[in-house]
């Protein structure tokens, strides 16, 4: 039954949180397994609805896939039938993109309907496609299907991407790395999941150096084996914190959390005059009772994240004065302005751009989620806001964020989620 997001506003947040497992480092994770022919076991990751399509994908191309006790999954992808994806899970899901690079480096081709998730405009796979031909990949399409086919294998080559794409990245770090010879991507994406994904693959026996920098060198190797493998902590999860703890003018100490890859959050919140302090895997967030106005403009790593935009919008109206937001990577992101609107917010857009007039009260209303991080914005708002809010699109919620309402209540927060006929 379809379900809602109840919040009845107005109360500080004040507690600790766990942070848990990357979503955007586990699902790349998850389809590299594919390249291993053998057993791995995941750590730390996140029980959403994201993880779960991608390992109902995987088992359904023959992975055997079991969860431990502690949480723990276990992958073996031994016998794995190359494309084999059901297109209707793979339609739901972005991240099934890297199944392209996975397959592709496992048998030398791929077969791989077109992916979904939420939509935030256009997405071309260009640059994906660039990196395969690189390494000697031909592309073709096929009633809703890519498909690619290496007939003399993969041989490593120089690639530049012309914009740092997390997604190209990702795809030809997994095709490369099985492939002969040496592979250098330039001006890769930076990203901490990239970092995830390349020390995996080095826990698994592959040979990459300089991810975290804008060039990545793989060296291919004929095999990978198992391993053992922790994800890292959800940056994106402690900022969505972070952000609410500032919002409602109260404390939050967010644990289980790598404080360099929030450093952006934590530059525009002190900005704003929010009081930030920072240990080796924790960080405490205090509101001082008054909000600055800031401009914000998103980037990639190690600029402002994108995934954050949203969270900070409801912040923006709370503060002094004009703010304004500068979407330079998804051009859809502004989707929650309208009912942001519903709860007394002042936002006017142009183009990627929005100004926030600042100092106005929210007001509790029904609003509905458009996307994930839109709907961690509504939660924010709500808990910010004076009254009741109702959210619907739990379920694009539930993409990335374990446990919201749960973590939430543990921080005094009176909020639940309901059933909706």
């Amino acid at each position: 039954m379809p379900t809602k997001i109840l919040i009845r506003g107005g109360q500080p947040l004040h507690g600790e949180i766990t942070v848990s497992g990357m979503k955007n480092a586990a699902l790349p994770i998850l389809f590299a397994t594919v390249l291993v022919k053998g057993t791995c076991v995941l750590e730390n990751i996140p029980d959403v609805s994201d993880i779960a399509i991608s390992l109902q994908i995987l088992e359904a191309m023959g992975a055997d896939i079991s969860k431990r006790s502690d949480g723990a999954i276990r992958i073996d992808t031994k016998n794995l039938c190359q494309g084999s994806s059901p297109l209707e899970l793979v339609k739901r899901l972005r991240g099934s993109t890297y199944l392209l690079g996975a397959e592709l480096g496992r048998f030398h081709k791929a077969t791989v309907g077109w992916p979904g998730g939420c939509d935030f405009g256009s997405r071309p796979i260009d640059q994906h496609i660039k990196g395969f031909e690189a390494l000697g990949a031909v592309i073709k399409q096929d009633n809703g299907y890519i498909c690619l086919q290496a007939e003399n294998g993969l041989a490593g080559n120089s690639v530049y991407f012309d914009v740092a794409s997390v997604g190209a990245t990702v795809n030809v770090i997994l095709a490369a790395t099985l492939a002969t010879g040496t592979t250098v991507i330039d001006n890769a994406a930076r990203e901490p999941h990239i970092v995830d994904l390349a020390n995996f693959l080095n826990s698994c026996g592959a040979n990459i150096t300089g991810a975290g920098t804008s060039v990545i060198k793989i060296r291919g190797v004929e095999a990978l084996h198992g391993c053992v493998y922790t994800i890292i902590p959800d940056m994106i999860e402690a900022g969505t914190f972070m952000v609410a703890a500032a919002a409602t003018g109260g404390w939050v100490q967010i644990r289980s959390v790598i404080p360099k890859h929030v450093e952006s959050v934590t530059a525009k919140l002190t900005e704003m005059g929010v009081q930030v302090e920072e240990s080796d895997d924790s960080i405490l967030v205090r509101s001082t009772g008054e909000l600055r106005s800031v401009n914000i403009k998103t980037l990639p790593y190690p600029g402002f994240p994108t995934d954050m935009h949203p969270q900070f919008a409801p912040l923006l109206c709370m503060a002094n004065n004009i703010s304004c937001i500068q979407e330079s990577i998804w051009e859809n992101r502004f989707r929650y302005v309208e009912e942001l609107r519903k709860m007394g917010a002042i936002i006017m857009v142009d183009s990627r751009s929005a100004t926030f007039s600042g100092g106005n009260r929210l007001t509790g209303a029904p609003v509905d989620a458009m996307d994930l991080r839109a709907g961690a914005a509504l939660i924010i708002a709500g808990l910010a806001a004076e009254g009741r809010t109702e959210i619907g699109g739990v379920q694009y919620i539930k993409r990335g964020y374990v446990d919201i309402v749960h973590k939430f209540r543990m921080l005094g927060a009176d909020i639940e989620e309901i059933e909706c006929p």
